[in-house]
């Protein structure tokens, strides 16, 4: 979560950016909210957090919550958070939701508020569904944010007059619209992105999915009871905002006054392994930077690192840990070619290529990066097939797990001698740290401890991170079709419904999983077919019933045209899983009699029941050896998990 006054101090952190994701695109009700200039005007602007039609939104004003989202574009906390909304407007839909959308472009993203403006002007132009057409594509390519793109995203979501589109731009006609709404979120104590207000009841940041469920299953029963003591449904949001607003505490005048948080005072655990290293191993401070080449902060920490330097000598060494953000697409490039130059000419020429990717920053596209290659005497076509082919992605990939480990979720991040400090911080703060781990080290010094085994001594109580969260989960039977080795010493629990998209987007995941590791892992598939999913339950059976007649080979067919057609209209329906058992070879009457007797449901509810009795509630889930995932995740969010089964399997 971003905060704003940070950016009053200097916007000091590059953040991560999070998953990227499709969004669920639906119209509004005929005469509700359709946002273009010609529309009818609604207003809600007598509740402590007003919204009206000039607002995004999606869902129907008569629901009985509404949930006001302050969000950034630039922002990747908003875009992590998304993934959530989009499960968020699935569960409860329309009728019981409404989300409205405030602008609230942050100060240090220089890009946030022109992308506002640009998807206000696709609401003002095209209505409420082009805008969440936009606003999907703006949080998918957050990398790609400028005005080119967005003539080309506003195209695609249905804008018409595209000289109109630009002139707005240009003119800022849409600016009064994102200020108001700036001015709104600081009335509303809105300090931070994203920010979300259920029927005015405000929590920040990319929360669980739990934490707005649970705020909105309590708005939705009281909400639900002022209507029957007779409250219009057009004006729940009013009332129940006015009454959340009333019964919120004032601020005590001891929060007033109350100091800032405490300093983190946790030593972390950094191993250095292969790490560049810039300084002897007799020094008492090392100093670990988890950075990123180009990151703007980061390269504005480096004049304050070479006065470090220049202060304390040998005294201080550094360790460098490649940490590329997703949202600088250049970072990798960089890394791979810093590393190629470790590899081929040791540290002096990694520190030195170091220190001419920062001096060309942001200057970093594939001539820049090959340019630099050959003034330091490298062979700039190794150098590129280096980079092209991800020769040191592992490496990469290796920082980045410790990154995450040690919660370095921004850059810079600076380790000194496990003890944390963010951001491109000004030298006094640098050298307070410093000199406290200074006389750490002498301390250690005095009681016989040779001086190139300080960091080593320090490391080895220094907190680690925490394992993973494990379930327990009762084992599957022969029954559960599965795939990979049959006596595989990890096994991979998959809890998943055949209509819910994130169980389908996590498939091309799940089959890289498989062909990645082989008979080393043995993967098992568990029905959990949502209540939200009225199509579920059947299209379980369905496959369950390719699986009794012709086995795993066919259950997995079946598996793959359920979630192919799982967006289709009908695609889920009774006719189309006929379909389906005709094109796989099953046994057309056998299939019919079984779905019409419900032959498999006990089975598919005995997983169910698994699943609840485990605590898992959400779809797709993995329970890999007991460690527990959810969602669709990442490749190496997976293989992280499983190469950490597979060690403790040996």
């Amino acid at each position: 979560m971003m905060n704003k006054g940070m950016a009053i101090v200097g916007f000091i952190l590059c953040f991560l950016a999070g998953i990227t994701l499709m969004y669920g695109i639906e119209h509004s009700r005929p005469g509700y909210a359709l946002g273009a200039e010609t529309a009818g005007a609604w207003s809600d602007r007598e509740s402590p957090v007003p919204v009206d039609s000039k607002d995004p939104a999606w869902g129907n004003r008569t629901a009985p919550v509404t949930m006001v989202v302050f969000s950034d574009f630039e922002c990747p906390f908003c875009s992590r958070a998304e993934a959530t909304l989009d499960q968020l407007k699935t569960f409860y839909g329309k009728e019981k939701l409404r989300v409205v959308w405030k602008h609230s472009p942050l100060a240090g993203h220089a890009r946030a508020k022109p992308a506002a403006e640009a998807a206000q002007g696709v609401f003002a132009l095209a209505g409420n569904d082009a805008f969440w057409k936009f606003h999907g594509a703006a949080f998918k390519k957050q990398t790609e944010l400028g005005t080119d793109s967005y003539v080309r995203w506003a195209k695609e979501a249905g804008v018409k007059d595209e000289a109109q589109f630009r002139q707005g731009l240009e003119s800022h006609r849409w600016a009064d619209k994102v200020d108001r709404d700036l001015a709104e979120s600081a009335q509303a104590g809105v300090n931070s992105t994203p920010y979300f207000l259920v029927n005015g009841v405000g929590f920040a940041g990319a929360q669980p999915i739990e934490k707005f469920k649970e705020v909105i299953g309590a708005e939705l029963v009281k909400a639900e009871a002022a209507i029957t003591r007779g409250t219009k449904a057009d004006k729940v949001y009013v009332e129940m905002s006015k009454q959340n607003k009333a019964a919120a505490p004032p601020p005590s005048a001891a929060a007033k006054k109350a100091p800032p948080p405490e300093e983190d005072k946790t030593t972390w655990k950094i191993p250095l392994g292969d790490a560049p290293v810039l300084g002897p191993d007799t020094a008492l401070v090392t100093i670990v930077e988890f950075s990123d080449f180009q990151c703007p902060f980061s390269k504005r920490a480096q004049e304050t690192l070479k006065q470090i330097r220049d202060t304390y000598g040998d005294k201080v060494r550094f360790a460098w840990k490649q940490d590329p953000l997703s949202f600088h697409p250049r970072a990798e490039p960089a890394a791979e070619l810093s590393l190629f130059a470790l590899k081929e000419k040791g540290s002096k020429a990694f520190w030195a290529m170091h220190d001419k990717l920062f001096a060309l920053q942001p200057k970093l596209e594939d001539s820049d990066l090959e340019e630099a290659a050959k003034e330091l005497g490298l062979d700039a076509a190794r150098s590129k097939k280096a980079i092209e082919g991800h020769q040191y992605r592992g490496v990469i990939d290796a920082d980045l797990d410790l990154a995450e480990n040690v919660e370095a979720s921004s850059t810079p991040h600076f380790f000194i001698n496990g003890r944390r400090l963010v951001g491109a911080q000004p030298f006094e703060m640098f050298r307070a740290a410093i000199d406290e781990q200074m006389k750490n080290a002498e301390a250690l010094l005095a009681k016989g401890l040779a001086p190139n085994r300080v960091y080593e001594a320090i490391m080895k109580t220094a907190k680690e991170a925490p394992a993973p969260e494990k379930k327990n989960v009762a084992a599957p039977s022969s029954a559960n079709p599965a795939r990979g080795g049959a006596h595989a010493k990890v096994v991979i629990q998959e809890f998943s419904d055949f209509q819910c998209p994130f169980c389908s987007r996590v498939e091309p995941v799940v089959k890289q999983i498989h062909d990645t590791y082989g008979d080393k892992i043995k993967l098992v598939w568990r029905n959990h077919p949502l209540s939200m999913h009225p199509d579920a339950p059947l299209a379980a059976e369905a496959a369950a019933e390719a699986f009794k007649q012709k086995g795993a080979d066919a259950f997995w067919k079946m598996h793959d045209l359920l979630f192919q057609n799982q967006s289709t209209p009908e695609g889920l329906k009774r006719p189309a899983l006929e379909t389906y058992a005709t094109q796989i070879g099953l046994d057309g009457a056998r299939f019919r009699a079984a779905l019409n007797d419900r032959v498999h449901k006990a089975a598919v509810d005995a997983d169910a029941k698994t699943a609840e009795d485990a605590g898992i509630t959400a779809a797709p889930a993995f329970v890999i050896n007991g460690y527990y995932m959810t969602g669709s995740q990442p490749f190496a969010k997976f293989q992280k998990i499983i190469d950490r089964a597979l060690a403790e399997a040996k």
